[in-house]
């Protein structure tokens, strides 16, 4: 009797239990749908804020025929816009215009590979909360920031010096009767269009006029459409801009704590190791290496399927944080989202207008031919796989000191960028004087490091360890120190403000409660204590009138 009472508990707990469970599945997709509507009109806001200045920047022409000038604008225009697709168009507009030749637009195009990343790792700073949670996502995430530097660093070069992929690209335009056809699939936005076009719509062909010349469109507004209202609002686009941009990112950080929160419910205990294996788990011998080009082909299918490079990879960023998708395994999806990405644009391309078609189409291609050299250049062979072990070196600095990721964004994305841009503005040859010294000087500290962990006897004495030189110049511990000081100077003024709370704030206890709870307080005979419990054990006791611990 007592084994059938137990066995028809143990199935109402299990039947509650996956009731439970299917009731989150419909919150979890609502939470997914407004994340990917908060990136959306995240793009939107920063277009706004500075979408006449990414203009201004792509107008002078003259500038962009330098390559490293043309890769910087690429960057940072798309980081600005926070969207590949509109600097692309961009430029696709000055080079059927006449203003830029497709050689001067390849480097812009890998600037934008570049910049579109910066979303993923934005979102992988949401999981900062977890140490190991975050290790994880920011190495997933910045696996892709990883992959675009390394492909720059060869493809760049190779391709000012031969020119491959302008010749490839032309090539393939001159032996094929393109036709204008009709838009490419939006599948995501027939979804998510009903609220982000009752929020914000935009007139991009502004930001394209600027850029080609029309000052006419300088004074005109991006807005088309603000919060489901025709009517002028008086505020300014930059106005409109930051507010947009403060409510995205407050919906984007609360949709995803909120799906990390439920996915870590759900993916427990034998489900998450099932996924795990299933996800993680390579075919049988010998066809494992054909897993990685698998799930290339899903993360560009992916990717065509949401229109967006930056949705898929911010996606699946909470996913890796959870470890129920490997770095091994983000690194193939992440380099297919961005095949599916420019497979997007080619089709976009081909619904440009005939006077257009042949330069958009190139401009296309070279995204696509840029994306297939970097794989071929950082995939195939396991020893070439240098994305994954750099990430990895990152997302450990980032568990280590937190605030790394922050200065690494900055750096990243920003200050080198800038820094560049400014040394090929000065000339090649300060360019190269510079850059080349320090790219030698970085190589060589890196060989060091690999032998001083591995085979350190190759090394003189005073090469097998950096402990002689000063211990800002080989860790980041003296500058944690500093961030350190400041946190915990900010931590005593909030608990100094907290340890004046009232005694009539706290809990009431009775003596059969203090005598039973905080034994060691109740010393001064029958009374009611005031007091609760800290994680750290500490008691506020009125009898003393100061703190204690248990």
């Amino acid at each position: 009797m007592t084994r059938l009472f137990s066995q028809n508990h143990m199935m109402r707990t299990m039947g509650k239990h996956i009731f439970v469970n299917i009731c989150k599945i419909p919150l979890l997709l609502l939470f997914l749908y407004m994340f990917i509507c908060s990136l959306d009109i995240l793009s939107s806001a920063f277009q706004l804020a500075g979408g006449k200045v990414a203009g201004d920047i792509f107008k002078d022409n003259a500038v962009l025929s330098n390559p490293v000038a043309g890769l910087v604008v690429g960057i940072l225009v798309t980081v600005l816009v926070q969207s590949s697709s509109t600097s692309t168009s961009i430029v696709v507009s000055l080079v059927s215009s006449g203003l830029l030749d497709v050689g001067s637009a390849i480097p812009i195009i890998m600037g934008s590979n570049i910049g579109t990343s910066v979303t993923n790792t934005i979102v992988a700073l949401m999981q900062a909360g977890e140490r190991e949670e975050f290790k994880r996502a920011f190495a997933g995430a910045t696996v892709h920031d990883c992959f675009n530097w390394l492909s720059v660093l060869v493809l760049l070069p190779l391709e000012a010096i031969t020119g491959v992929m302008r010749l490839t690209s032309e090539a393939v335009v001159e032996s094929f009767n393109i036709v204008t056809g009709e838009d490419g699939p939006e599948l995501l936005k027939v979804i998510t269009e009903p609220i982000t076009k009752r929020i914000i719509q935009l007139d991009k062909n502004v930001i394209v006029g600027i850029a080609t010349g029309q000052e006419v469109l300088r004074n005109k507004s991006l807005i088309k459409v603000w919060c489901h209202t025709y009517i002028t609002t008086g505020l300014s686009d930059l106005a409109v801009g930051l507010i947009l941009l403060a409510s995205s990112l407050l919906v984007l950080c609360t949709c995803l704590l909120l799906l990390v929160k439920l996915l870590n419910s759900l993916l427990q205990g034998q489900v998450a190791k099932a996924i795990q294996k299933i996800i993680n788990t390579d075919f049988p011998f010998p066809f494992g290496w054909l897993t990685g080009y698998l799930a290339i082909l899903v993360g560009a299918g992916m990717t065509f399927v949401v229109q967006s490079s930056s949705v898929f990879t911010s996606a699946i960023t909470p996913l890796i944080g959870i470890g129920v998708i490997s770095i091994e395994r983000a690194y193939p999806l992440t380099l297919g989202s961005n095949i599916g990405t420019t497979t997007t644009a080619i089709l976009a391309a081909l619904a440009s207008p005939g006077d257009k078609l042949a330069a958009a189409f190139q401009v296309a291609l070279c995204h696509f031919i840029f994306n297939i050299l970097g794989i071929l250049l950082w995939y195939p062979v396991p020893l070439s796989r240098l994305p994954i072990r750099m990430a990895r070196f990152l997302g450990e600095r980032t568990a280590k000191y937190r605030w790394f990721a922050v200065l690494y964004l900055i750096l990243c994305f920003l200050l080198l960028p800038s820094i560049i841009f400014a040394l090929s503005m000065a000339g090649w040859q300060i360019l190269v004087g510079i850059c080349v010294p320090c790219v030698a000087v970085l190589l060589c500290i890196v060989v060091v490091n690999r032998l001083q962990s591995q085979k350190p006897h190759l090394l003189p004495w005073w090469l097998q360890t950096w402990d002689h030189l000063p211990l800002w110049m080989h860790s980041l511990k003296p500058m944690d120190n500093i961030i350190t000081r400041v946190t915990l100077c900010c931590r005593e003024t909030r608990n100094n403000d907290q340890s004046r709370t009232s005694p009539e704030d706290l809990p009431q206890l009775t003596e059969y409660e203090a005598e039973k709870n905080f034994a060691p307080l109740a010393h001064n005979g029958p009374a009611l204590i005031y007091g609760y419990e800290t994680e750290t054990g500490a008691v506020f006791d009125t009898l003393n009138g100061k703190s204690s611990r248990l």
